[in-house]
């Protein structure tokens, strides 16, 4: 039980390098969690108050549009804060948010989670961090949505994907359907859109992975 107990608080302090008091403090009111891929973490309009801290892996927030077409709100990974503070109201708007990857997260009950916060600075800090990011992305997406073709928000995702590893590679090779459903487009505009980059020599699939070739041209297709 103390081996798991530590081998948890590593885990945070990896995702988060918060320090001894503030992780301990984390570790002792929260719980270690973790999903299988497509698990569902976070109901839409749930009623329970609980944040989660994600130590590792990969999980999406997802909803459906009006049109009904599947919709990615946010991608997050480790080190990202979500959830609510408070009981949330159901409200039709709010979206799932599913692993899509392995992915292990310390749960924290919202109040206990403000009672950390108001404690240690550096967690109130992550938050407001965390936060900031999310408008940010969400922000991004609109502005893409709305200034970008459906290939170029396709392109976009591509370099988005090769820069969250070392800016050369996706690993592994992005699913169509997946990749569809972030940038709100169809399965068949992706598999166009990236089979027209193979044939002009932009990426090539290797291994596993899809590897940016040309990540100038790559950038200038961006429209």
């Amino acid at each position: 039980m103390g081996e798991d107990h530590s081998s948890f608080a590593a885990a945070v302090e990896r995702a988060f390098c918060w320090g001894d008091s503030a992780t301990a403090g984390v570790t002792l009111l929260s719980t270690d969690r973790r999903f299988v891929r497509r698990e569902l973490l976070l109901q839409a309009g749930q009623g329970e108050a609980q944040v989660f801290l994600l130590l590792a892996g990969r999980a999406q927030a997802q909803a459906f549009g009006f049109t009904g077409r599947l919709v990615v709100v946010h991608e997050f990974v480790g080190g990202d804060i979500f959830g609510a503070l408070a009981p949330a109201l159901s409200h039709p708007d709010d979206a799932d948010v599913i692993a899509v990857d392995p992915t292990r997260a310390a749960v924290v009950p919202g109040r206990a989670f403000v009672a950390l916060a108001e404690r240690h600075g550096v967690i109130a800090q992550a938050l407001v961090r965390s936060l900031l990011q999310q408008l940010r992305s969400a922000s991004a997406r609109m502005a893409d949505g709305v200034t970008l073709s459906a290939p170029g928000r396709v392109h976009a995702e591509l370099i988005r994907l090769a820069r969250l590893g070392d800016g050369k590679a996706i690993e592994p090779t992005p699913v169509l359907s997946v990749l569809a459903t972030r940038v709100n487009t169809t399965r068949e505009t992706v598999s166009r859109t990236i089979s027209a980059l193979e044939r002009r020599g932009i990426v090539q699939r290797k291994e596993g992975r899809l590897v940016i070739v040309a990540i100038q041209r790559l950038e200038d297709l961006v429209i």
